[in-house]
């Protein structure tokens, strides 16, 4: 399982010229499921996701989690994080797991997430969705929970 984690002022997605969810400051997280991951990755990430201490304290310093602050978090389902570009020009996804395994997956991780007693607000699963950020820092962290970088 892969994700891309934003920090935030706010984010949103829209389906079909809608907004369907929308976060105050928190993290925006982009979410790859791999064919081979279990639920045991999902609660590995929404854990380390929760505790990254990647907001800053009263001395500027990125020392607090999103538990800490209190924030939001906004989940986005996003295949082509495993997409594979080392041969030719096309993305090859065969590594990413099947809509049905995916979805059931992605579920797991925004139960584990709200557990925590993060607010999570998710993307429509297989639509295609235009999401609005403002990307505070930048700050923008890649994880994977086979460790893979």
């Amino acid at each position: 399982m892969r994700a891309v984690v934003q920090l935030v002022k706010k984010a949103a997605v829209s389906v079909n010229g809608s907004v369907i969810s929308e976060i105050g400051p928190g993290l925006l997280v982009l979410l790859g499921i791999r064919k081979n991951d279990i639920p045991g990755d999902a609660r590995i990430l929404a854990e380390k996701i929760a505790h990254l201490r990647i907001f800053p304290d009263k001395s500027k310093l990125m020392n607090l989690s999103l538990l800490d602050v209190g924030g939001q978090m906004l989940v986005v389902s996003q295949f082509t994080l495993y997409g594979d570009c080392r041969k030719g020009r096309r993305p090859s996804y065969s590594n990413a797991a099947p809509p049905a395994q995916a979805e059931e997956l992605y579920e797991v991780f925004m139960r584990e997430t709200a557990e925590l007693g993060i607010r999570v607000a998710a993307g429509k699963f297989q639509a295609m969705m235009d999401v609005e950020l403002i990307n505070q820092g930048p700050v923008t962290i890649l994880l994977d929970s086979a460790k893979s970088f």
